[in-house]
């Protein structure tokens, strides 16, 4: 079996978080959803856990509470997208339904195109295409 990824995720508000991962294009599975969270699947090994606070809480040790509007950073969660132009829908795509642009579309070498977007709670998604040259030499 292959492995498989779940990013779990605190939310404040789990009707905007589904609008958010709605508008991406990501598909829910009922199954692994309730009024206590929601499970959007990006592929067939990562899925996305969107967890109401109190419930992504009792899953916690040592004391640890869920950092919600915390000004620090501790991850990106980054996917690739299939082209450029797939970059940019997505950014568009996360804004309608409730993101933010964190970080403007740009190219911070050549073939490789990239920007970052905010749920409603702020967890950071980063966006990047890399043209097929550009991986097979990596830096130029």
């Amino acid at each position: 079996m292959s492995r498989m990824i779940f990013v779990n995720l605190p939310t404040a508000d789990l009707a905007k978080a589904d609008t958010f991962y709605a508008s991406l294009g990501f598909e829910k599975n009922p199954v692994f959803s309730d009024e206590n969270a929601s499970s959007w699947m990006i592929s067939d090994n990562i899925t996305v856990m969107v967890l109401v606070q109190e419930f992504f809480a009792s899953f916690l040790v040592d004391g640890d509470v869920p950092a919600l509007g915390a000004p620090h950073r501790e991850t990106l969660n980054a996917i690739s997208a299939d082209t450029r132009e797939g970059v940019d829908e997505f950014v568009a795509n996360a804004q309608t339904g409730g993101g933010s642009i964190y970080r403007a579309a740009d190219e911070p070498f050549p073939g490789m195109y990239q920007a970052a977007v905010k749920d409603p709670d702020g967890h950071v998604w980063e966006i990047a295409w890399m043209s097929p040259e550009a991986m097979e030499n990596p830096g130029g």
